[in-house]
């Protein structure tokens, strides 16, 4: 099994692929078992096998469709005895904060801490992005919530779907955007006038230069749940790979609205409002067991560390969202990407550019692991979001 294994279960129909990645053509004939709780490969006199997690059991004679694809290695469909513990996929800054206590807000990059011991009284979700036009269409008068704004005061949080407003007041420990650096003084007799024209101003992270969030008003600042990482007073930080943070906010986060919404198309924008990315979620009931053997054709993956990996010894556990997506980086799919910016049943989410690009770029290295047989699905590119 010199190219390793990947096993895809979906909990929900309690079905599994099994993928063996051998050569093409392979070396020698191939004897593949499958037992209740393991997988073995025997060729040329080698034989290697792999324990499936605790909670997984197979059914062997349930196997079928054994077929070898050209470039794919050996596909075979099977079912299970038992699906695995359901997948704890509640988004995690939601449940994280709570009111009356007190929290770390670090940046999720360098670790520098951007709000030290901060209490709330209130932690809020907002309306959706489209509130504003559904009040208009189920009113018979003028909407009287036109004029109104959301901002947050000392003691609250707001949540939206992919980013929280703060308060910044007499904050001394949040960072300073560019606007409000040098030339403070200057700004400071403007007033609000200024601050209108600069509502998108980046706020910038002191130690590492990377882009946390926007001002939004003279006392309201929004952070993206990508770039921060919140941590009860009393808790300890522990780095987190960047990859991994944003595979598992992300995919909590599709989870999370496909849920609520019912919505399964997203567009990924970035803080220039160009679209960057089309996101189909088509299940979030996958885990993904996976040994990626001795095959040198997965070296890409040093590009972000070892979070690719398998996460202990050599057969790795993940629960995982499957997806579709489209590239919209120079005008490609620009029809596509129009039809859906203006389709009601697709819901826009917003990141900073860079971290669209770290998304695409994490999306691309997904579909390069697979099979090419599982690459695409009609005129869609396949990947898994590790959580």
């Amino acid at each position: 099994m010199a190219g390793g294994f990947l096993l895809e279960i979906r909990r929900g129909t309690q079905s599994a692929l099994l993928v063996i990645r051998e050569g093409d053509p392979p070396s020698s004939p191939l004897d593949v078992c499958v037992a209740a709780d393991c997988l073995e490969v025997r060729s040329g006199g080698s034989r290697r096998a792999a324990a499936l997690p605790a909670g997984v059991a197979l059914a062997p004679a349930s196997c079928r469709g054994l077929r070898p694809l050209p470039g794919g290695g050996l596909h075979l469909r099977m079912r299970l005895v038992r699906p695995p513990p359901a997948a704890d996929l509640v988004f995690s800054l939601r449940e994280s904060l709570k009111p009356q206590k007190n929290y770390v807000f670090y940046c999720q990059s360098c670790g520098d801490i951007i709000v030290k011991d901060r209490k709330f009284l209130r932690v809020l979700p907002l309306p959706s992005e489209n509130w504003s036009a559904l009040v208009e269409e189920w009113c018979c008068h003028p909407n009287p919530f036109a004029r109104s704004t959301f901002h947050p005061q000392h003691d609250d949080c707001f949540l939206g779907d992919t980013f929280f407003l703060l308060n910044s007041g007499n904050e001394s420990h949040v960072p300073e955007s560019p606007m409000c650096s040098s030339d403070a003084g200057h700004h400071a007799s403007q007033g609000v006038s200024n601050l209108k024209s600069k509502e998108n101003t980046r706020v910038i992270c002191k130690r590492c230069k990377k882009m946390l969030g926007e001002t939004v008003s003279s006392d309201t600042i929004k952070y993206y749940v990508t770039e921060v990482i919140i941590r009860p007073s009393e808790a300890s930080f522990s780095p987190t790979p960047r990859s991994q943070f944003i595979q598992s906010v992300v995919a909590q986060c599709l989870v999370e609205l496909s849920s609520a919404k019912s919505t399964f198309r997203f567009t990924v924008k970035g803080d220039n409002e160009k679209i960057y990315i089309l996101i189909w979620l088509l299940n979030s009931d996958t885990l993904l067991v996976e040994s990626l053997g001795s095959s040198s054709s997965d070296s890409v993956f040093t590009l972000f560390g070892d979070t690719f990996m398998p996460s202990s010894g050599p057969v790795g556990t993940w629960n995982a969202v499957k997806v579709l997506y489209q590239t919209c980086i120079k005008s490609r799919n620009k029809d596509l990407a129009d039809a859906w910016e203006n389709d009601i049943g697709v819901h826009p989410l917003k990141f900073p550019t860079e971290t669209c690009l770290e998304l695409l770029l994490i999306l691309g290295l997904s579909t390069t692991s697979l099979p090419p047989s599982l690459r695409c699905m009609n005129s869609f590119q396949v990947a898994f979001l590790k959580m």
